[in-house]
């Protein structure tokens, strides 16, 4: 059996082996979303099909929506080629619950697949109509940067700002091209929704949108006009939440949808090293908390577990969940789980001295400066991140996807909560052991000594550099000072909140030879 609307007729089988059917006509669907298409997504990875497509199909079985959604990719083709349009969109949601069952749910919200290579002209159709309510975005973080590190525009983004908007390279040129054709159309309102995992993600978006419109601007390519009408509250950045676990394709599920009799399940690595495949798994529990500003009406997503709020508590949600209750533990975990030789989170989580830096994290440095948003509380999210959901033995997920672009993400869920210790920062023990942690995880050696690849990053290398002649059995830190005083990296200088010499002599402790890396944590957390 392959996964196809074709299949989907035989309902009985379906059924048979386990499988959650769309409770709604689904022809009938795609005709309305085509008519008047209402949310358009960009962004075309395993969490939107996991989360959000989920959502949609939630609306669409209880008869709270009549239409579903329009995807598009911006980055990687591959996964729309090889992931949707094999199964005319459709996708199985396998839910990875805490008490070791599995839902399988066959997803057919998604109506519309895209690339912004090849579909582009398609999609200012969409942008265009009157009806769109929504352009979401998981376009990553890196998505929304145009400048390199010293400040220089990327090629593509320069050639967009000389050859205007007919067709943009880069992907925040695709973006504000097509907010430009729906500016051309008449400009209906519009809601321009970051679903990324990152701070102030609206505030974010909406600076590099009308930085990248004011350059077309300056070059003549739009009208004043234009810059007017993404100002004018017409067009909306709303601010978001996102939480949910949702790792690259399992294996050991595709084997079980195999075992089942499904066909062409397996996943591929595309040419941009993305993991897809029909199907994806991710974790049961989840959180969308999103700034209700939509300026042209929205889908009843309130119905589908989605809260509301306003801009205030959306982004207390999103600091209380990014520097204190989980983002902190998960890349503690990363660091150290790939020192200890381990390849699953949830194994890590059996680990006493790893256990021990989750909770000294999470507990003792995290939630005592943490502001209570209200709509969530975060004694029970944390609760939840270290008992149930990071030791659930269904999610997949390895120290060494996480630890990537690591030195991206120090500052924010670090340097916040040592800025909120203030004159207390140099007391802590959990966060400079993380911290030294990373120094000694830059030399690519485990505790045992061997030799291990460190997960991609954008400062690997420069930073590395600063470590140059550290070696284990050797007092020697290199130029560690140097690095440990970027405040572009920690969110502060650390010498000058008194924690420099506590992650030096950390991390010297951890260089004293096999084993020291665990020796070090038992010291300072359990002994």
């Amino acid at each position: 059996m392959k996964l196809t609307l074709n299949a989907l007729q035989d309902k009985a089988w379906w059924q048979e082996h386990g499988y959650k059917l769309p409770l709604y006509d689904i022809p009938r669907v795609r005709a309305a979303t085509l008519a008047t298409p209402r949310w358009l997504h960009l962004g075309a990875g395993n969490i939107f099909r996991a989360f959000l497509a989920h959502a949609q199909q939630r609306l669409l079985n209880q008869r709270d929506a009549e239409s579903g959604i329009i995807v598009a990719e911006g980055f990687d083709p591959e996964i729309i080629e090889k992931a949707y349009r094999p199964c005319d969109n459709l996708s199985i949601f396998v839910r990875l619950k805490g008490d070791r069952t599995l839902d399988k749910i066959v997803l057919a919200s998604v109506v519309e697949s895209l690339t912004m290579r090849d579909d582009f002209e398609r999609l200012r159709d969409i942008a265009a109509a009157p009806s769109l309510q929504m352009i979401s975005l998981t376009i990553t973080e890196k998505g929304y940067v145009i400048k390199d590190r010293d400040g220089a525009y990327y090629p593509a983004v320069a050639a967009d700002f000389k050859d205007g908007t007919a067709r943009p390279q880069s992907y925040i040129g695709n973006i504000v091209a097509l907010l430009h054709a729906r500016w051309q159309a008449g400009g209906a309102p519009l809601a321009l929704v970051s679903m990324d995992n990152m701070s102030k993600n609206g505030e974010k978006l909406r600076a590099v949108i009308l930085e990248f419109a004011r350059a077309w601007q300056a070059a003549g390519h739009v009208a004043p006009e234009f810059i007017a009408w993404l100002e004018s509250g017409q067009v909306a950045f709303p601010w978001t939440m996102i939480d949910k676990i949702t790792p690259r394709p399992d294996p050991g599920i595709a084997e079980r949808l195999k075992a089942d009799g499904l066909e062409g399940i397996d996943a591929v690595i595309t040419s941009k090293n993305t993991y897809v495949a029909p199907y994806v798994n991710a974790e049961e529990l989840e959180y969308l908390v999103i700034e209700d500003t939509f300026p042209n009406g929205r889908l009843p997503l309130e119905r589908a577990g989605v809260l509301f709020a306003d801009r205030d508590t959306v982004n207390k949600v999103e600091t209380m969940k990014v520097t204190t209750c989980l983002n902190p533990i998960h890349t503690a975990l990363a660091i150290y789980g790939c020192l200890l030789g381990y390849t699953s989170i949830h194994a890590e989580m059996q680990d006493a001295e790893l256990l021990a830096l989750a909770r000294a994290v999470g507990y003792r440095e995290g939630l005592p400066v943490v502001v209570n948003p209200g709509i969530l509380d975060p004694q029970t999210f944390i609760d939840e991140v270290v008992n149930v959901r990071l030791p659930n033995p269904y999610i997949p997920d390895t120290p060494q996807r996480i630890a990537t672009d690591t030195s991206q993400k120090l500052a924010i869920r670090f340097g916040q909560t040592i800025k909120a210790h203030g004159a207390n920062a140099g007391a802590l023990t959990a966060i400079p052991l993380v911290l030294a942690g990373w120094c000694r995880y830059l030399l690519g050696v485990d505790d045992n000594g061997n030799a291990f690849t460190c997960s991609p990053d954008p400062l690997l290398e420069s930073a590395q550099a600063k470590l140059a002649g550290v070696r284990l059995g050797s007092d020697n830190l290199g130029n560690v000072r140097e690095l440990l005083a970027d405040t572009g990296i920690f969110g502060v200088d650390l010498y000058a909140v008194g924690l420099g010499e506590k992650v030096e002599g950390y991390l010297r402790e951890m260089l004293a030879g096999n084993g020291a890396v665990r020796a070090t944590l038992h010291k300072h957390l359990i002994a």
